[in-house]
Parts: C-alpha cells; structure tokens; sequence
C-alpha cells in the first residue's frame, strides 16, 4: 500500500560526500525514506558546478548545510548533527577522515559509518572514474567512455553497503566499511567478455544489433531463440536485415517490433546530453 512508512522511515543519514557517487547514493537513501542531511564545503558541492540540473535533482528532498569542517565551530555543528544520526557516509580520503575525526566522531555516536575511496589497496592514491575504468579496461581509446560506471556502480554499492551497515548497527555488530570505486570498475570489467570488441554481443550476432533505418537507428535485441525466429520470420533472415531495415522509419519499426514482440527500439538522443 502507498501509505504505509518506507523502509528507512525514522532513519536519519549524514552525507558528507560530494561529487558523484555519494549523492547518488544519498539520493537512493531518500527514495528509501531515509531522512538525509547533506553537509558540504562552504563553495557547496562541485557536481552543482558541473551539472546544476542534475544536482538539484540528486540533491532534492534533502536537508543541504555548508559547514567547513577545518573551522572549530563548523566541527562542533557537524557533531552535534551527528548525535542525532543513524549513519553517517563520506567520500574523503581515508587519511582527511582521520585529520577531521570522522572515524572518531562515528564511533562516539554510535552510527553506522560507510566510507567512499578510490582505491582499497592504495586508498590514499587520488584518482576519478575515468582513471579507474582505464585501469581495469573498460576505457577503449580513443573515445572517452560515455557513462562513469565506476561511479555509477560504486553508489549502487554504497547505499547497499549502507543498508547492511546500517542493520549491523541495529544487530549490535561492527557497522564500519569502505566502498572502493576502483573495485567497482573491476567488477564491471567482467561484462566486457559479454560487450567489449569482439565480444560476442558487440556486434558480431545479427539479431542483437544496430542497424540504420530510412531516418536513424534501431536496437535489435532478439537474443532468445524464440525471438531471433520472430525476427527471421516477421522482419528478415540475418543476411538481409540490414538492407531491410532501411526501407522504414525508426518508430515504424519500433511500433512493429512491439505489434510482434520482439524486443526492437529506435535509438534515441538522451533527453539528458549538452546540447
């Protein structure tokens, strides 16, 4: 039932983790019901910088307070934010979290505490998404990768890490972890067996394919063998279907892949690139 109380409804959540990933995961944490204050630097976050739009997004519903944690009294603000918290995530170097007293801080107050790093094995070591994809190949030069996966994995795994933090806090169990964004960038590399060049789903079956239409670009996804035959038999055999593709519209031919289900869509500009 819509009315009844989400999963972290009474759960109060300090973010003091900016950029990418954090927010992501801060704003998950909302969907959930989560109460989330987001404590950032007196310049505010640099993704509002970067993308404005999308921060205001991640960033609604959420209680926003600049505090610069270097000041003595901003510090002390921070601690008495935190005594009224269940869970408090960053995404400092783990060396900063010991100068500011995070860990600490975290441990007076009881609260389950979930660090975002770059790096478990150098987790000093500076680095961003596109450094970490690079490292584990998922970067195919010369084109910069079009999504930042390590970022994009890393706050799924931040706020299921939260979750778990979060019930070991409520168990009486230790409710400290890192999320490292480097082992989310390894972890996706796996999918490149499935979609890196001359992977098999990179283009080498021609019913899981691109192909141009009279006005752009359709998808085809007819992986299954019920649905490649559904394509053979109501579009064309694999060494035509180039060629007939392009005697009809994108959204023709997305209305007719959905009147014969089979999974085929027009490929379509995202709604969220620059212009």
């Amino acid at each position: 039932m819509t009315d009844q109380p989400k999963p972290l409804t009474g759960t109060t959540v300090v973010t003091l983790a900016v950029n990418l990933p954090g927010p992501l995961a801060a704003s998950r944490l909302v969907e959930y019901g989560a109460r989330v204050i987001k404590v950032e630097p007196p310049a505010g976050d640099p993704l509002g910088l970067m993308v404005p739009d999308w921060y205001g997004e991640l960033a609604a519903g959420q209680e926003v307070v600049k505090l610069d944690l270097k000041d003595a009294a901003d510090r002390a603000r921070l601690d008495e934010i935190l005594a009224e918290a269940d869970l408090l995530l960053t995404s400092f170097r783990p060396s900063a979290n010991e100068r500011l007293g995070l860990p600490a801080s975290a441990e007076k107050h009881g609260l389950a505490y979930v660090e975002i790093i770059g790096s478990a094995s150098h987790p000093d070591h500076s680095g961003h998404d596109l450094t970490y994809q690079a490292a584990f190949g998922t970067v195919v030069p010369p084109a910069m990768p079009p999504l930042p996966i390590a970022d994009l994995l890393g706050a799924e795994r931040a706020t299921s890490t939260c979750l778990a933090m979060l019930r070991a806090r409520e168990l009486g169990r230790p409710a400290t972890a890192q999320v490292a964004l480097e082992d989310a960038a390894q972890w996706a590399s796996g999918a490149m067996r499935l979609t890196g060049p001359g992977a098999i789903l990179n283009g080498i079956l021609p019913n899981y394919n691109i192909y141009p239409t009279s006005d752009g670009w359709v998808a085809v996804g007819a992986l299954e063998p019920h649905f490649a035959a559904r394509l053979a038999e109501h579009v064309a055999p694999d060494d035509r279907l180039a060629e007939t593709f392009k005697t009809r519209t994108s959204d023709d031919w997305e209305a007719f892949g959905n009147e014969h289900d089979i999974p085929l869509v027009a490929v379509r500009r995202s709604p969220h690139s620059p212009s």
